[in-house]
């Protein structure tokens, strides 16, 4: 079976997406990988890497609304928004029910405006403002368009325990530190794990034991091909013919056309085998864009 895919690994708490993603390909025999958004270390869950020919296609997958499940620990603020950094501020917490926590939640819910946190891969001149914010530095960040989908949650003592479905591009830390503000005390994020990214099926998910158990005992692990992670995209079936003609750089004839200029298309042989991306040219007219190895992926 081939070794290119795309594998939904749990994440590990304390390791930094770069880390497990390098795990992986030593399971893998070293093979070329990628992942595909990533986690902070003290975050657990799913992370989509993108293994072999598999890569050629991270640049398609559209990365969907994400399940997170978080506890935020109310009565202290750290530098970080979470359990990383150091206390800053602290404040009395409040006592409230049920249904106010509800009520305070749902008015997150839908568009609104988030800033984000210094302490984020984004950059200022070239610099990631956790560079910044790690040698005492304060700047100025736009804020960015978010979307809340849906957000429970549920006290527990101290704590509040939530779940949110959310748009690409949310904080959770700062989520988590407006939750709390809105209930009259601060906080910060001591526990997060990313439940899915959708279009990924949350119950393929493996763990790195589970994995590195499966590769000893030459047990290939299930991988998702091209037509699972890129839904979006229009599969396109070609004649052995044309199949030549594509891997040696042509324009081809597809039977399945018109194709709008510039549609990325999924190219597979008529046998099935996915044979990588292609552009439409307008009319039937098909363009390569970017093939995997003969028998390289799913």
């Amino acid at each position: 079976m081939s070794q290119s895919g795309i594998l939904l690994l749990d994440k590990p708490l304390g390791l930094s997406s770069s880390a497990a993603t390098q795990r992986v390909r030593r399971l893998f025999d070293r093979i070329k990988a990628g992942h595909v958004g990533s986690l902070d270390p003290l975050a657990t869950g799913m992370l989509p890497i993108c293994l072999g020919e598999a890569t050629k296609l991270a640049g398609e997958i559209l990365e969907g609304d994400k399940v997170y499940r978080f506890t935020i620990a109310l009565g202290a603020r750290t530098a970080t928004g979470d359990t990383e950094g150091e206390f800053i501020e602290q404040a009395a917490v409040p006592d409230f029910s049920d249904d106010h926590l509800q009520h305070v939640l749902a008015g997150f819910l839908g568009e609104s405006q988030q800033i984000p946190p210094m302490y984020s891969a984004l950059k200022r001149d070239g610099q990631p403002l956790y560079k910044l914010a790690r040698a005492g530095q304060t700047v100025e960040r736009a804020p960015r368009s978010i979307r809340i989908v849906r957000l429970h949650g549920e006290r527990r003592g101290a704590e509040v325990i939530c779940e949110v479905q959310c748009g690409k591009g949310t904080y959770v830390r700062v989520l988590a530190e407006d939750i709390a503000h809105a209930l009259g005390t601060v906080g910060h994020v001591s526990a997060l794990r990313r439940e899915q990214v959708q279009p990924f099926p949350a119950d393929r998910m493996v763990s790195l034991a589970t994995l590195e158990a499966q590769r000893q005992a030459g047990v290939s692990p299930l991988l998702l091909g091209p037509a699972d992670v890129l839904p979006h995209l229009r599969s396109v079936h070609l004649e052995s013919e044309m199949v030549g003609r594509l891997r040696q750089g042509q324009s081809v004839l597809g039977s399945e056309g018109p194709y709008a200029l510039d549609e990325t298309l999924l190219l597979w042989s008529q046998g099935g085998e996915f044979l990588g991306l292609g552009r439409g040219l307008g009319a039937m007219r098909i363009a390569p864009k970017r093939l995997v190895a003969a028998g390289g992926s799913r």
